[in-house]
């Protein structure tokens, strides 16, 4: 068995957006699911979106593999700060659960980060949802640590057990 790590030609197009359909499916039901799919995931149609992307030069898009076959993805965009320096930030990474465990996602980071330093960025910023313990530790592993937290408050029915505040007359 051979894994490995490799841009992302054209032809993979179609197998990306199928794992990223898998990563939507993963993370929704999860804490903070929902919000992330109606902000941040990929939106319909992901082929075009990705296909897209492959032509940016401020993106990087590659692929693991096991013998050939594609079984993950990673995507990392550079953004440009209003100080003039530039952050590498984790759109994507994602193996499939039959493929994990054999270092492709440690694979895929390192390249991403050579990438990144290879572009001067200051550092890479990654997402973690807050009950995805897997994708926290991987990315502490791997050298990150937390920069910022998302606080959220949900209106709704998943509220009702907590008493909204009214507002002081």
């Amino acid at each position: 068995m051979e894994e490995g790590c490799r841009p992302a030609r054209p032809a993979d197009v179609a197998r990306i957006a199928e794992l990223n359909r898998a990563v939507i499916e993963e993370l929704t039901p999860m804490r903070g699911g929902g919000v992330w799919k109606a902000r941040e995931a990929r939106p319909e149609p992901i082929e075009e979106g990705l296909a897209a992307l492959l032509d940016e030069p401020d993106v990087r898009i590659i692929v693991a593999t096991i013998d050939d076959v594609v079984v993950g993805y990673g995507i990392v965009h550079l953004e440009h700060l209003r100080d003039g320096s530039v952050l590498g930030v984790v759109d994507d990474l994602f193996v499939e659960d039959e493929a994990r465990q054999v270092g492709l996602g440690e694979l895929m980071i390192g390249d991403l980060m050579a990438w990144c330093e290879e572009r001067k960025c200051i550092g890479m910023d990654a997402m973690a949802l807050p009950g995805h313990r897997a994708s926290k530790n991987f990315f502490e592993e791997s050298g990150f640590t937390a920069r910022q937290l998302v606080m959220h408050h949900r209106f709704g029915m998943e509220q009702e057990t907590a008493p909204r505040p009214t507002p002081a007359s």
